[in-house]
């Protein structure tokens, strides 16, 4: 349980798109408020007026949409905003944040498919929001056909700019997390989601138990 001056911990969930990342985050937000901690849940792109305004840009963005590196630069943007008017403040009050995507889709999504290469991606990061990692990083996974009838019936067919790109540019999204997490192992932990919510979210806070307090696992 978090004390005064206590600071709180960064958990994002990362993954393609329709693993449960949202489900998982609301899970775990509940399980920790049950256990007596403030929680913050927040999204990215979005979380703050100024990323919320920015994340409208992406996902329908004017006339052809972005080129890559204008993107990548918008999404630095709303992170970094984000990252100084709420993620930091949460953590220093001593708030557990859980974030549905950080910097590790950037990393993913215009660095790996985009084609702009890790560095690139962390140097924005080290700039605009002075390199802020998730104490850990829950990379949710699914086959390629579960993913897809889950968007289905979660969108009936209407994605947006960035969900609506084909086949390819996401097989190559999977591949670039997946890299990700097996050069940082000690920062991301990976778990399948094929089967009930529930059996996905234990597997969630087995992951988390090394950064509760003492007494508290």
């Amino acid at each position: 349980m978090n004390s005064q001056g206590d600071k709180g911990r960064f958990i994002a969930f990362e993954g393609g798109e329709g693993v449960g990342k949202s489900t998982q985050t609301a899970m775990l937000a509940d399980a920790l408020r049950r256990r007596g901690h403030e929680v913050r849940t927040t999204r990215e792109p979005g979380g703050t007026k100024g990323a919320e305004a920015i994340r409208e840009l992406l996902l329908h963005p004017p006339g052809d949409g972005w080129e890559g590196r204008a993107e990548a630069l918008l999404f630095a943007a709303a992170r970094s905003d984000h990252v100084e008017r709420l993620i930091r403040p949460a953590i220093d009050a001593g708030s557990w944040v859980i974030c549905d995507r950080f910097v590790g889709s950037s990393r993913a999504y215009q660095g790996g498919a985009g084609g702009l290469g890790d560095d690139a991606i962390i140097d924005l990061h080290r700039f605009g929001s002075l390199d802020l990692r998730p104490d850990l990083t829950i990379l949710l996974t699914v086959d390629e056909n579960e993913s897809r009838q889950r968007l289905a019936r979660r969108d009936g067919g209407e994605s947006d700019a960035i969900g609506g790109r084909d086949a390819d540019y996401h097989r190559a999204v999977t591949d670039a997390f997946a890299a990700i997490a097996r050069r940082e192992p000690e920062r991301w932990r990976c778990i399948d989601t094929v089967e009930a919510p529930a059996i996905v979210h234990d597997r969630v806070m087995a992951a988390i138990t090394p950064l509760f307090g003492q007494g508290e696992a």
